[in-house]
This record gives structure tokens, sequence and C-alpha cells, in this order.
């Protein structure tokens, strides 16, 4: 009996009086899960839990947005899903137009249907024009024209689904 009032009296010293100093002081915090877009693709990173000090700042992350102000028109889209030489062909020309007064410095994030896959890339290789910098209300012309093997699987048909632009860090 005297052992387990001894034990219950620890176990509430710990729980009341927690840390023996603010230097042992630590707590959990949640980094939530974040998705990062770069001109060769995008990166996603889940939600985790980390221990940190009790006097630690937390600091809000952003997402990455896209650019306001912009648009784009599609003067030519062409995918050839059999060249005849076991190869595609994708080729597309697009006008990306900055509305804004200041110039912009980033990339294109084109997104296309593939088949039913919807998916989001930089397509920067195979780009002829890229589009890094877009003088303020002007255009640029985002050009693009590669062939890809059929050994890596036949497609039948690529559709433009979106574009945007991210400013560069």
């Amino acid at each position: 009996m005297k052992n387990s009032i001894k034990l219950v009296v620890f176990i509430l010293s710990i729980a009341v009086f927690g840390c023996s100093s603010t230097e042992d002081c630590t707590k959990t915090i949640t980094i939530p899960s974040q998705t990062i877009i770069t001109p060769s693709g995008s990166s996603y990173t889940p939600e985790s839990s980390l221990v940190v000090p009790c006097d630690y700042v937390v600091t809000p992350i952003q997402e990455q947005v896209p650019i306001q102000n912009f648009s784009y028109e599609v003067l030519n889209f062409e995918f050839i899903p059999d060249t005849g030489n076991n190869t595609n062909r994708l080729k597309f020309d697009i006008k990306l137009n900055n509305l804004n007064n200041f110039a912009i410095n980033g990339f294109a994030l084109i997104t296309v249907n593939a088949d039913g896959v919807v998916s989001s890339s930089g397509f920067l290789n195979g780009a002829t024009s890229s589009c890094g910098q877009i003088s303020p209300n002007s255009s640029c012309i985002f050009s693009y024209e590669k062939e890809a093997s059929l050994n890596l699987g036949l497609v039948q048909s690529i559709q433009l689904v979106d574009v945007k632009y991210y400013l560069a860090n």
C-alpha cells in the first residue's frame, strides 16, 4: 500500500510540476502538408510533428500561388500519337500575357490530360522558348516540341487543361 501511494504521489508530482525548468520544457507542433512547385515539377511533403522548445516561435508557411492578372492564348497545340518512326510528338505554342504593370520572373506551369491522367509540368525539357521573364503589360510565346519513344508507352491523346505562371523565389 505504501509503495502504491508513493507511486501515485510521484506520478502526480510529474504531472503537476512537468518540466523541472523552462530549459527542459518542450511542446509538439504540427507541420502541415505542403506542395512545392518548381519549373521541373512539384514535390509533396506530408504533415508531420516535431518536438521543439516551449519558447519556439512558429512561423507560418505560405503556399505558393500563381501570379494574378495573367492570361494565356493557345496558338497551336498538336499531339501526334504515332509519327511512324516509333515515336509520338507533342508540339505547342502558347502566348503568355502579363497584364501587370511590372515585369514578372518565373515559370509557366502547364497542366495536361494524357489519356485521363492529369499532370502539371514546366515542360522545360523540349522548350525552345520558356518565358522566364515577361515585361510589364506584354506577352511571350512559350514554344515546345518533343518526340518521345513509343517504347515508354502508347498515349492516344493529350489535351491542354490549364496554364498558370508562378514567380521564381
